[in-house]
């Protein structure tokens, strides 16, 4: 029996905040998780290969046979029939980088079996692949992404008819599954599609324009007003003025407020009023800080990349540009500082990691779920890095 298994690339740490809790295959950008992408697109079951202290989130079970992907390029049809057709021993390179890889049987799974050199043939993708590199690449490229991704739902997804009591523009770009709920709302389409997943609401009053994604169990609040491309992970509650934002899941900004050209990662909450900055008011070129010093640009708009398990209070202002860490408790006078550490409690003092972990499980009681044994292993594992 062969098994897929979807592996972090070599850069996973430039995707911080995000991927110091989630392997690379469950950054959501589009409509889907990487891992659900090549779900969606090939009907596999899917296994995770990630770093050590993250691998007990992903029991990963044994197989005769592994056929490797790497889960930093974006799938499509095209390099999933690649990919699918490859024999053992045989590999898929893009810029010397391994795309994919059918690992020989009486090889073992290890971190070597990443490496082009465990393969005897190894054949160029010549056609662009899509990369997720940098956590701005998320709701940069996320309109993109969305049209594509909406290309697989249409093939692989029944819709519903459009309720006549909402308005809408190019009701072919609109996919409403069964068991969406949508109010009285209006739905423009015309820039981009939308798709409004099954047990989601659209209360009355809202205002979407596409590319827009809304995921199962998530509410649009009323009167919200969202530009594209926004995507609405699932289980989240999302209110006032979106633009270009991605919420990976389980996260709320269900009050007033503006969040534009953002990522937020899983069980946030903003709270009533916070607001982002996403252009410098000399209109110059944003840069993010990295940890190796380096300064790198990302472009004109830029707004909040706020890591898992993280929350603000109420009218919290985030300077343009800025990166909180993972469970981090954040308020203050004025705007944020632009580099928020992981478990910051205010703008400056440690969160310890006892309230923390209470904390976040008061959070998940609230959707009827526990932090589990493998999520406080990890975070113990992150608190320890912090430097003293």
């Amino acid at each position: 029996m062969m098994s897929v298994v979807l592996f972090d690339p070599p850069q996973r740490n430039l995707l911080f905040p995000f991927t110091k809790t989630r392997a690379v295959a469950e950054v959501r950008a589009g409509i889907f998780t990487g891992k659900e992408r090549w779900k969606m697109l090939t009907g596999e079951s899917v296994q995770i290969w990630t770093v050590p202290y993250l691998q007990a989130k992903y029991p990963l079970l044994p197989a005769d046979r592994y056929l490797l992907i790497n889960s930093g390029f974006i799938a499509n049809e095209d390099l999933a029939a690649r990919v699918f057709n490859l024999k053992e021993d045989e590999a898929i390179l893009k810029d010397g980088e391994l795309v994919a890889g059918v690992l020989s049987g009486d090889k073992t799974l290890s971190p070597q079996s990443f490496h082009p050199g465990e393969y005897k043939a190894v054949f160029d993708y010549e056609a662009p692949l899509v990369k997720i590199l940098f956590p701005w690449h998320i709701f940069q490229l996320n309109g993109e992404l969305i049209r594509k991704d909406f290309q697989i739902i249409q093939s692989k997804k029944k819709k519903r008819s459009i309720p006549a009591s909402s308005d809408w523009k190019s009701p072919q770009n609109i996919f409403i599954e069964e068991g969406a709920n949508t109010g009285h709302c209006y739905i423009d389409a015309t820039e981009g599609p939308v798709y409004i997943a099954k047990d989601s609401v659209i209360m009355d009053g809202c205002m979407i324009q596409g590319p827009f994604a809304i995921m199962e169990g998530s509410v649009l609040k009323m009167g919200a007003k969202v530009y594209g491309a926004t995507t609405i992970g699932p289980f989240c509650s999302a209110g006032g003025e979106i633009k270009n934002t991605v919420f990976s899941g389980y996260s709320n900004k269900a009050h007033d407020g503006y969040l534009g050209d953002s990522v937020v990662g899983e069980w946030c909450n903003l709270g009533s009023g916070t607001s982002n900055s996403n252009l410098r008011n000399d209109a110059g070129t944003i840069y993010a800080s990295m940890a190796n010093g380096e300064n790198l640009p990302i472009g004109l708009k830029c707004g909040l990349f706020l890591g898992d398990y993280s929350r603000s209070a109420i009218n919290t202002s985030f300077n343009t540009g800025t990166f909180a860490g993972i469970s981090s408790n954040i308020f203050g006078v004025g705007l944020t500082p632009k580099q928020i550490p992981d478990f910051t409690w205010g703008y400056s003092e440690c969160y310890r990691l006892d309230k923390a972990l209470e904390h976040i499980e008061n959070w998940k009681k609230l959707r009827n779920q526990h932090i589990s044994k493998a999520e406080i292993q990890i975070l113990e594992h992150l608190y320890n890095q912090i430097e003293p």
